[in-house]
């Protein structure tokens, strides 16, 4: 193939080689064997490529012309590798509804080495279904279609929402069949992070009582993610710091849209703040606090309501990681780190009160805004009112409430529906913002489209059978979720009885 500019280079490289065309760091290579297992990703029968993310391949500087090349689509799926790249499987452990476990590691996953975008930020290359690790325990170390389809879609969704998560540049086809409940067709998903360092990753360490590997995995995470943090008075304070305050305004921003993790596990707590490893996720369509969808979660661990807390949990585990490099007098370590951890609620109300204020169109929080939230909220559930439906027709509501009778069927108690719009007009009415502004501000806070279960479940179905077009057109609708446009108007739609979805599973 020809060779072009280095950026967007597409030749190839050799028989063991992949294409030449990102400039790759290998920064997490360079630590210490035991943090990871370096090997290449395993060959797929035929990969055939389903997407590139054209938008996120130029963000990061490479031409997406040369990834979708039969170099590039061969490398994406594992059969080759990119050269310069370092694949690795990086060693963590965790706590898995509230389970220790000792060793868990990329099981079928590889770290490809780290690019820097073109806003000078470094980003990870990363891997999913690309074959057995070290890590792997019983599993084949692959993934199947319709996870991969699902993290490509609520990734760039949630990207679109403004939410911080790990992106999707590519999904690859492999022409081989995945055995999970049955037969099913197998793909590789090529993500993009921060960086995938989790609560997890300082767990392994920890539990060997590797003080070098903490204190060198603390450095690295403070020199990508939180440099600020390494001139402070205690550098790792600081990113423990650091680290609650990004954790909580992203379970906030969670909360904002309906969105319920399902498996927030240590080892799915990426120290970046980003949204990572979206496995039984989803939104929720009527508002319910307790709401569950995960097949796993028997106990309703990790249901909607349950987020802040549990973040609260996991951060707890990650200051028990950093206690030894915070001082060398215990006590006095264990007293910091624990006022740190304290902060989460503050730091997390705060948020919240931000997030929900503004879906409510105040710009400024005062005193009586978290109950007049709160009731609200209590009202859908009572009601049984769809979460995104509600606050985008809230949204709606002119000046003289034109629209309320849109809003008011999504309830089943109107009556106190109608309560509680007199609360919020007179709350509105002493907000510096007049109604126009309001109304606009409403319409960027509360979406109108939602990677909707029913419609998730219907592109993979459809993809499963060779058609990709609900696929297409789905992730086009999402791209612009605060606007309604004509052609994607049906996906602001919530799922009839027989179309809802009420158990997602992991992909695993």
């Amino acid at each position: 193939m020809q060779s072009i500019d280095p950026v967007g280079s597409c030749h190839a490289a050799g028989d063991a080689n992949g294409p030449d065309l990102i400039a790759f760091q290998n920064t997490y290579a360079k630590l210490p064997p035991r943090f990871y297992a370096k090997l290449p990703p395993a060959p797929v029968a035929k990969p055939e490529l389903i997407r590139v993310n054209r938008r996120l391949a130029a963000e990061l500087g490479i031409d997406p012309g040369c990834l979708e090349s039969p170099d590039g689509v061969a490398a994406l799926a594992g059969s080759s590798v990119f050269e310069g790249s370092e694949p690795l499987a990086m060693a963590y452990a965790g706590h898995q509804f509230g389970n220790w476990v000792h060793q868990l590691g990329d099981g079928r996953a590889l770290l490809l080495g780290e690019i820097m975008d073109k806003g000078g930020r470094q980003r990870d290359l990363h891997l999913k279904g690309s074959g057995r690790t070290p890590f792997s325990r019983s599993g084949d170390g692959r993934a199947w279609l319709g996870p991969v389809l699902r993290e490509y879609v609520v990734s760039e969704a949630m990207h679109a929402l403004g939410i911080p998560t790990t992106r999707a540049l590519a999904a690859v086809s492999t022409g081989e069949t995945v055995y999970r409940e049955t037969a099913l067709p197998g793909a590789v998903f090529a993500r993009v992070a921060s960086s995938h360092v989790r609560v997890g990753t300082f767990q392994y360490f920890y539990a060997r009582n590797d003080i070098e590997a903490l204190k060198l995995l603390a450095s690295h995470v403070i020199a990508r993610l939180y440099p600020e943090a390494q001139a402070a008075g205690n550098p790792p304070l600081a990113l423990l710091r650091s680290v609650v305050r990004a954790q909580a305004a992203l379970v906030a921003r969670w909360m904002g849209v309906g969105f319920i993790h399902g498996v927030m596990n240590t080892d799915n707590v990426s120290l970046a703040g980003e949204t990572i490893d979206f496995g039984p996720c989803a939104f929720m369509d009527e508002y319910e606090p307790r709401k569950v969808f995960s097949s796993i979660d028997v106990a309703g661990r990790y249901a909607y309501s349950n987020q802040p807390s549990i973040a609260h949990w996991n951060l707890a585990q990650f200051a028990t990681c950093l206690v030894p490099l915070i001082g060398d007098d215990h006590a006095k370590a264990v007293e910091m780190a624990t006022e740190e951890i304290n902060e989460f609620a503050s730091a997390f109300n705060s948020k919240w009160l931000s997030v929900f204020g503004a879906k409510l169109g105040l710009s400024e929080t005062r005193d009586g805004d978290a109950e007049l939230i709160a009731d609200f909220l209590r009202t859908m559930a009572e009601g049984g009112a769809d979460f995104t439906l509600a606050f985008r027709r809230l949204s709606d509501l002119g000046p003289e409430l034109d629209g309320r009778c849109a809003l008011k069927e999504l309830f089943g108690n109107p009556d106190e529906l109608d309560r509680w719009i007199e609360s919020w007009r007179t709350r509105a009415a002493a907000d510096r913002l007049g109604p126009n502004a309001r109304q606009e501000r409403m319409r960027q806070c509360n979406p109108a489209i939602i990677p909707r279960n029913h419609r998730v479940e219907q592109l993979i179905a459809a993809a499963v059978g060779g058609d990709y077009s609900k696929f297409d057109d789905f992730n086009e609708a999402l791209s612009r979720p605060y606007e309604v446009r004509a052609e994607h108007a049906h996906y602001a739609d919530p799922p009839s009885d027989s179309e809802a979805v009420v158990r997602t599973f992991c992909g695993t």
